[in-house]
Protein backbone atom coordinates (compact mmCIF):
# COMPACT_ATOMS: atom_id res chain seq x y z
CA UNK A 1 0.00 0.00 0.00
CA UNK A 2 1.24 3.47 -0.81
CA UNK A 3 -0.23 6.57 0.76
CA UNK A 4 1.80 8.96 -1.38
CA UNK A 5 -1.31 10.57 -2.89
CA UNK A 6 -2.27 11.92 0.54
CA UNK A 7 1.00 13.84 0.91
CA UNK A 8 0.99 15.91 -2.24
CA UNK A 9 0.45 19.62 -1.49
CA UNK A 10 -3.07 20.96 -2.02
CA UNK A 11 -4.17 24.54 -2.50
CA UNK A 12 -7.39 25.30 -0.62
CA UNK A 13 -8.43 28.88 -1.21
CA UNK A 14 -5.41 31.05 -0.35
CA UNK A 15 -3.76 28.27 1.69
CA UNK A 16 -1.40 25.54 0.55
CA UNK A 17 -1.80 22.41 2.65
CA UNK A 18 1.18 20.09 3.05
CA UNK A 19 -1.05 17.01 3.12
CA UNK A 20 -4.62 15.96 2.43
CA UNK A 21 -5.52 14.31 5.75
CA UNK A 22 -8.10 16.71 7.21
CA UNK A 23 -9.58 16.56 10.70
CA UNK A 24 -13.37 16.42 10.31
CA UNK A 25 -15.69 18.47 12.54
CA UNK A 26 -16.58 16.36 15.58
CA UNK A 27 -19.10 17.17 18.29
CA UNK A 28 -17.51 16.34 21.68
CA UNK A 29 -19.69 18.28 24.19
CA UNK A 30 -16.84 19.62 26.29
CA UNK A 31 -17.41 23.36 26.18
CA UNK A 32 -17.64 25.28 29.44
CA UNK A 33 -21.21 25.74 30.67
CA UNK A 34 -23.11 27.89 31.22
CA UNK A 35 -22.18 29.92 28.18
CA UNK A 36 -21.02 27.14 25.82
CA UNK A 37 -17.51 28.59 25.68
CA UNK A 38 -14.43 26.85 24.26
CA UNK A 39 -11.83 26.38 26.99
CA UNK A 40 -8.20 25.43 27.69
CA UNK A 41 -8.92 21.69 27.48
CA UNK A 42 -10.44 22.22 24.03
CA UNK A 43 -7.37 24.21 23.01
CA UNK A 44 -5.08 21.34 24.06
CA UNK A 45 -7.21 18.81 22.17
CA UNK A 46 -6.94 20.77 18.94
CA UNK A 47 -3.26 21.62 19.51
CA UNK A 48 -2.47 17.90 19.75
CA UNK A 49 -4.16 17.28 16.40
CA UNK A 50 -2.63 20.21 14.53
CA UNK A 51 0.20 19.64 12.08
CA UNK A 52 2.39 21.86 9.94
CA UNK A 53 0.36 22.71 6.86
CA UNK A 54 -2.59 20.55 7.96
CA UNK A 55 -6.25 21.55 8.07
CA UNK A 56 -8.61 21.10 11.02
CA UNK A 57 -12.33 21.78 10.74
CA UNK A 58 -13.39 22.60 14.29
CA UNK A 59 -16.55 21.12 15.72
CA UNK A 60 -19.99 22.37 14.77
CA UNK A 61 -20.77 25.56 16.69
CA UNK A 62 -24.20 27.12 16.96
CA UNK A 63 -24.57 30.44 15.18
CA UNK A 64 -27.54 31.51 17.34
CA UNK A 65 -28.81 30.49 20.75
CA UNK A 66 -31.74 28.81 18.97
CA UNK A 67 -29.29 26.67 17.01
CA UNK A 68 -28.09 24.57 19.93
CA UNK A 69 -29.02 20.90 19.88
CA UNK A 70 -26.97 19.23 22.60
CA UNK A 71 -25.43 20.20 25.95
CA UNK A 72 -21.95 21.75 26.20
CA UNK A 73 -21.59 22.34 22.46
CA UNK A 74 -19.67 25.54 21.74
CA UNK A 75 -21.25 28.58 20.18
CA UNK A 76 -19.95 31.48 18.12
CA UNK A 77 -22.64 34.08 18.86
CA UNK A 78 -21.41 35.79 22.06
CA UNK A 79 -18.34 37.81 22.98
CA UNK A 80 -17.32 35.20 25.58
CA UNK A 81 -17.47 32.47 22.93
CA UNK A 82 -15.26 34.50 20.61
CA UNK A 83 -12.71 34.91 23.40
CA UNK A 84 -12.83 31.19 24.18
CA UNK A 85 -12.14 30.22 20.58
CA UNK A 86 -9.11 32.55 20.44
CA UNK A 87 -7.24 30.10 22.68
CA UNK A 88 -8.04 27.24 20.28
CA UNK A 89 -6.98 29.04 17.12
CA UNK A 90 -3.75 30.25 18.74
CA UNK A 91 -2.94 26.67 19.81
CA UNK A 92 -3.44 25.31 16.30
CA UNK A 93 -1.46 28.14 14.72
CA UNK A 94 1.40 27.53 17.16
CA UNK A 95 1.95 24.20 15.41
CA UNK A 96 1.66 25.61 11.89
CA UNK A 97 -1.85 24.33 11.27
CA UNK A 98 -4.92 25.91 9.70
CA UNK A 99 -8.35 25.77 11.31
CA UNK A 100 -11.83 26.48 9.93
CA UNK A 101 -14.95 26.67 12.12
CA UNK A 102 -18.11 24.79 11.19
CA UNK A 103 -21.21 27.01 11.42
CA UNK A 104 -24.26 25.14 12.73
CA UNK A 105 -27.94 25.47 13.41
CA UNK A 106 -29.71 22.22 14.30
CA UNK A 107 -33.27 23.44 13.65
CA UNK A 108 -35.76 20.79 14.74
CA UNK A 109 -33.03 18.48 16.10
CA UNK A 110 -33.06 20.42 19.34
CA UNK A 111 -35.06 20.39 22.54
CA UNK A 112 -36.88 23.12 24.42
CA UNK A 113 -34.39 22.75 27.30
CA UNK A 114 -31.76 24.33 25.03
CA UNK A 115 -33.98 27.09 23.68
CA UNK A 116 -34.16 30.63 25.02
CA UNK A 117 -37.13 30.81 27.37
CA UNK A 118 -37.85 27.10 26.90
CA UNK A 119 -39.45 27.75 23.52
CA UNK A 120 -39.99 25.06 20.91
CA UNK A 121 -37.17 24.47 18.41
CA UNK A 122 -37.58 26.12 15.00
CA UNK A 123 -37.76 24.44 11.61
CA UNK A 124 -39.01 25.01 8.06
CA UNK A 125 -42.29 23.23 8.92
CA UNK A 126 -43.99 21.99 12.08
CA UNK A 127 -42.98 18.38 11.46
CA UNK A 128 -41.32 16.43 14.24
CA UNK A 129 -38.28 14.31 13.40
CA UNK A 130 -38.32 10.70 14.53
CA UNK A 131 -35.74 9.97 17.19
CA UNK A 132 -34.35 11.34 20.41
CA UNK A 133 -32.79 14.62 21.42
CA UNK A 134 -30.22 15.12 24.15
CA UNK A 135 -31.60 17.53 26.72
CA UNK A 136 -29.63 20.14 28.62
CA UNK A 137 -29.21 17.58 31.41
CA UNK A 138 -27.70 14.96 29.05
CA UNK A 139 -30.91 12.89 29.01
CA UNK A 140 -32.29 11.22 25.90
CA UNK A 141 -35.77 12.65 25.29
CA UNK A 142 -38.21 12.47 22.34
CA UNK A 143 -37.80 15.14 19.69
CA UNK A 144 -40.56 17.72 19.89
CA UNK A 145 -42.77 19.12 17.15
CA UNK A 146 -40.97 22.32 16.14
CA UNK A 147 -42.38 25.73 15.35
CA UNK A 148 -42.35 26.64 11.68
CA UNK A 149 -40.34 29.77 10.92
CA UNK A 150 -42.33 32.70 9.58
CA UNK A 151 -41.08 34.05 6.27
CA UNK A 152 -40.17 37.38 7.88
CA UNK A 153 -37.90 35.58 10.37
CA UNK A 154 -35.66 34.02 7.73
CA UNK A 155 -33.49 37.12 7.11
CA UNK A 156 -32.64 36.98 10.82
CA UNK A 157 -31.39 33.41 10.43
CA UNK A 158 -29.23 34.45 7.48
CA UNK A 159 -27.84 37.38 9.45
CA UNK A 160 -27.13 34.97 12.32
CA UNK A 161 -24.82 33.01 10.04
CA UNK A 162 -23.20 36.19 8.73
CA UNK A 163 -22.56 37.51 12.24
CA UNK A 164 -21.19 34.12 13.28
CA UNK A 165 -18.82 34.34 10.31
CA UNK A 166 -17.64 37.76 11.50
CA UNK A 167 -17.19 36.38 14.99
CA UNK A 168 -15.15 33.45 13.67
CA UNK A 169 -12.87 35.90 11.91
CA UNK A 170 -12.44 37.87 15.14
CA UNK A 171 -11.65 34.61 16.96
CA UNK A 172 -8.71 33.93 14.66
CA UNK A 173 -10.03 31.18 12.41
CA UNK A 174 -8.65 30.79 8.90
CA UNK A 175 -12.06 30.22 7.35
CA UNK A 176 -15.47 28.68 7.98
CA UNK A 177 -17.50 25.69 6.84
CA UNK A 178 -21.29 25.89 6.54
CA UNK A 179 -23.04 22.80 7.88
CA UNK A 180 -25.80 22.03 5.37
CA UNK A 181 -25.93 18.28 6.06
CA UNK A 182 -27.00 15.57 8.52
CA UNK A 183 -30.61 16.62 8.92
CA UNK A 184 -29.89 20.01 10.51
CA UNK A 185 -31.66 23.28 9.71
CA UNK A 186 -30.29 24.03 6.24
CA UNK A 187 -30.82 20.45 5.07
CA UNK A 188 -34.27 20.48 6.65
CA UNK A 189 -35.12 23.31 4.27
CA UNK A 190 -33.57 21.42 1.35
CA UNK A 191 -35.47 18.15 1.75
CA UNK A 192 -39.13 17.66 0.94
CA UNK A 193 -39.82 15.37 3.92
CA UNK A 194 -39.06 18.18 6.37
CA UNK A 195 -40.09 21.18 4.26
CA UNK A 196 -43.75 21.60 3.34
CA UNK A 197 -43.69 25.37 3.04
CA UNK A 198 -45.68 27.24 0.42
CA UNK A 199 -43.62 30.45 0.37
CA UNK A 200 -40.41 31.21 -1.54
CA UNK A 201 -38.52 28.71 0.65
CA UNK A 202 -40.69 25.66 -0.09
CA UNK A 203 -42.06 23.58 -2.92
CA UNK A 204 -39.65 23.42 -5.84
CA UNK A 205 -36.01 22.37 -5.51
CA UNK A 206 -35.01 25.93 -6.39
CA UNK A 207 -37.05 27.22 -3.46
CA UNK A 208 -35.91 24.56 -0.99
CA UNK A 209 -32.21 25.22 -1.60
CA UNK A 210 -32.72 28.99 -1.44
CA UNK A 211 -31.80 29.31 2.25
CA UNK A 212 -28.56 27.31 1.94
CA UNK A 213 -27.50 29.43 -1.02
CA UNK A 214 -28.46 32.72 0.66
CA UNK A 215 -26.54 31.72 3.79
CA UNK A 216 -23.52 30.74 1.71
CA UNK A 217 -23.53 34.04 -0.16
CA UNK A 218 -23.90 35.99 3.10
CA UNK A 219 -20.99 34.14 4.71
CA UNK A 220 -18.89 34.49 1.56
CA UNK A 221 -19.53 38.24 1.65
CA UNK A 222 -17.84 38.29 5.07
CA UNK A 223 -14.86 36.02 4.37
CA UNK A 224 -14.53 35.98 0.62
CA UNK A 225 -15.72 32.75 -1.01
CA UNK A 226 -12.18 31.35 -1.11
CA UNK A 227 -12.22 30.97 2.69
CA UNK A 228 -15.66 29.33 2.88
CA UNK A 229 -16.47 25.63 2.57
CA UNK A 230 -19.82 23.85 2.75
CA UNK A 231 -20.76 20.36 3.91
CA UNK A 232 -23.51 18.28 2.27
CA UNK A 233 -24.70 14.71 2.84
CA UNK A 234 -26.31 13.43 -0.37
CA UNK A 235 -27.73 9.92 0.12
CA UNK A 236 -26.89 10.21 3.81
CA UNK A 237 -29.48 9.54 6.48
CA UNK A 238 -29.09 11.30 9.82
CA UNK A 239 -31.57 12.84 12.24
CA UNK A 240 -34.51 11.57 10.19
CA UNK A 241 -33.21 13.13 6.99
CA UNK A 242 -33.28 11.70 3.49
CA UNK A 243 -34.67 12.52 0.07
CA UNK A 244 -36.48 9.81 -1.94
CA UNK A 245 -34.43 10.69 -5.03
CA UNK A 246 -31.42 12.76 -3.97
CA UNK A 247 -29.87 13.29 -7.41
CA UNK A 248 -32.06 16.17 -8.67
CA UNK A 249 -31.79 18.06 -5.38
CA UNK A 250 -28.06 17.65 -4.83
CA UNK A 251 -27.14 18.04 -8.49
CA UNK A 252 -28.93 21.37 -8.47
CA UNK A 253 -27.42 22.78 -5.29
CA UNK A 254 -23.90 21.58 -6.13
CA UNK A 255 -24.25 23.17 -9.58
CA UNK A 256 -25.26 26.47 -7.98
CA UNK A 257 -22.54 26.30 -5.33
CA UNK A 258 -19.97 25.53 -8.03
CA UNK A 259 -20.51 29.03 -9.43
CA UNK A 260 -19.48 30.74 -6.18
CA UNK A 261 -15.76 29.94 -6.09
CA UNK A 262 -15.78 28.39 -2.62
CA UNK A 263 -12.72 26.98 -0.85
CA UNK A 264 -14.12 23.46 -1.02
CA UNK A 265 -17.14 21.20 -1.07
CA UNK A 266 -17.19 18.65 1.78
CA UNK A 267 -19.33 15.55 1.24
CA UNK A 268 -20.33 12.88 3.76
CA UNK A 269 -20.31 9.39 2.31
CA UNK A 270 -23.61 7.51 2.80
CA UNK A 271 -21.80 4.42 4.08
CA UNK A 272 -21.11 6.35 7.30
CA UNK A 273 -24.74 7.30 8.04
CA UNK A 274 -25.25 7.05 11.81
CA UNK A 275 -21.55 6.73 12.64
CA UNK A 276 -21.87 9.13 15.56
CA UNK A 277 -24.00 6.69 17.55
CA UNK A 278 -22.73 3.25 16.51
CA UNK A 279 -20.41 1.28 14.29
CA UNK A 280 -21.68 1.39 10.70
CA UNK A 281 -20.41 0.50 7.25
CA UNK A 282 -23.43 0.48 4.96
CA UNK A 283 -22.88 -1.59 1.83
CA UNK A 284 -24.32 -1.19 -1.68
CA UNK A 285 -24.64 2.57 -1.30
CA UNK A 286 -23.39 5.20 -3.78
CA UNK A 287 -20.03 6.92 -3.55
CA UNK A 288 -20.93 10.57 -3.03
CA UNK A 289 -17.56 11.90 -4.18
CA UNK A 290 -17.51 9.77 -7.34
CA UNK A 291 -21.09 10.77 -8.19
CA UNK A 292 -20.62 14.51 -7.79
CA UNK A 293 -16.98 14.97 -8.77
CA UNK A 294 -17.96 15.79 -12.40
CA UNK A 295 -20.28 18.57 -11.20
CA UNK A 296 -17.74 20.25 -8.92
CA UNK A 297 -14.76 22.14 -10.33
CA UNK A 298 -13.10 23.17 -7.08
CA UNK A 299 -11.50 21.29 -4.21
CA UNK A 300 -13.60 18.28 -3.19
CA UNK A 301 -13.27 16.78 0.28
CA UNK A 302 -15.06 13.66 1.45
CA UNK A 303 -15.54 11.88 4.77
CA UNK A 304 -16.91 8.58 5.97
CA UNK A 305 -15.29 5.34 7.18
CA UNK A 306 -12.00 5.86 5.39
CA UNK A 307 -8.83 3.98 6.29
CA UNK A 308 -5.35 4.94 5.12
CA UNK A 309 -5.49 2.72 2.02
CA UNK A 310 -9.00 3.64 0.89
CA UNK A 311 -8.29 7.33 1.47
CA UNK A 312 -5.14 7.20 -0.67
CA UNK A 313 -6.93 5.23 -3.39
CA UNK A 314 -9.79 7.75 -3.50
CA UNK A 315 -7.41 10.68 -3.94
CA UNK A 316 -5.25 8.80 -6.44
CA UNK A 317 -8.34 8.05 -8.55
CA UNK A 318 -9.25 11.73 -8.55
CA UNK A 319 -12.64 11.16 -6.89
CA UNK A 320 -11.65 13.58 -4.11
CA UNK A 321 -8.80 15.98 -3.35
CA UNK A 322 -8.73 15.52 0.42
CA UNK A 323 -10.10 13.04 2.96
CA UNK A 324 -11.60 14.13 6.28
CA UNK A 325 -11.14 11.67 9.14
CA UNK A 326 -13.34 11.76 12.23
CA UNK A 327 -13.26 8.93 14.75
CA UNK A 328 -9.65 7.95 14.04
CA UNK A 329 -8.53 11.55 14.55
CA UNK A 330 -10.06 11.31 18.03
CA UNK A 331 -7.81 8.40 19.05
CA UNK A 332 -4.79 9.28 16.91
CA UNK A 333 -3.77 12.90 17.51
CA UNK A 334 -0.89 12.45 15.05
CA UNK A 335 -3.00 10.70 12.42
CA UNK A 336 -1.25 12.21 9.35
CA UNK A 337 2.13 10.99 10.61
CA UNK A 338 0.76 7.54 11.36
CA UNK A 339 -0.56 7.33 7.81
CA UNK A 340 2.75 8.57 6.43
CA UNK A 341 4.61 5.88 8.38
CA UNK A 342 1.94 3.24 7.69
CA UNK A 343 1.63 2.72 11.43
CA UNK A 344 -1.34 1.07 13.12
CA UNK A 345 -4.21 3.26 14.31
CA UNK A 346 -5.04 3.39 18.02
CA UNK A 347 -8.65 2.22 18.57
CA UNK A 348 -11.12 4.82 19.80
CA UNK A 349 -13.21 4.55 22.95
CA UNK A 350 -16.78 5.28 21.88
CA UNK A 351 -18.28 5.80 25.40
CA UNK A 352 -16.00 8.86 25.81
CA UNK A 353 -17.08 10.58 22.57
CA UNK A 354 -19.63 12.94 24.14
CA UNK A 355 -19.15 14.88 27.35
CA UNK A 356 -16.62 14.34 30.11
CA UNK A 357 -13.08 15.58 30.55
CA UNK A 358 -9.59 14.46 29.54
CA UNK A 359 -10.39 10.74 29.26
CA UNK A 360 -10.90 9.83 25.63
CA UNK A 361 -10.16 13.42 24.67
CA UNK A 362 -6.60 14.56 25.37
CA UNK A 363 -5.14 11.34 26.83
CA UNK A 364 -4.51 9.46 23.56
CA UNK A 365 -0.75 9.05 23.09
CA UNK A 366 1.14 9.99 19.94
CA UNK A 367 3.14 7.53 17.85
CA UNK A 368 5.99 5.91 19.81
CA UNK A 369 4.38 6.64 23.18
CA UNK A 370 1.21 4.58 22.82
Amino acid sequence: MTTQALFAPLKVGPYTLSHRVVMAPLTRMRATTPGNVANALNAEYYRQRASEGGLIIAEASQVLASGQGAPATPGIHTAAQVEGWKGVTAAVHSRGGKIFLQLWHVGRISHSSHQPGGALPIAPSAIAANGKAMSASFERVPLETPRALETHEIPGIIEGYAQAARNAMQAGFDGVEIHSANGYLLEQFMQSRSNQRTDAYGGSIENRVRLSLEVTRAVAAVWGPERVGIRLSPYGVANDSGEDDPMPLYSHIIGELDKLGLAYLHLIEPRSSGAGSGEVDHQNVPSACALFRPAWHGVLMTAGNFKADTAAETVARGDADAIAFGRYFISNPDLPERIRQQAAFTPYNRPTFYGGGEQGYTDYAPLGKD
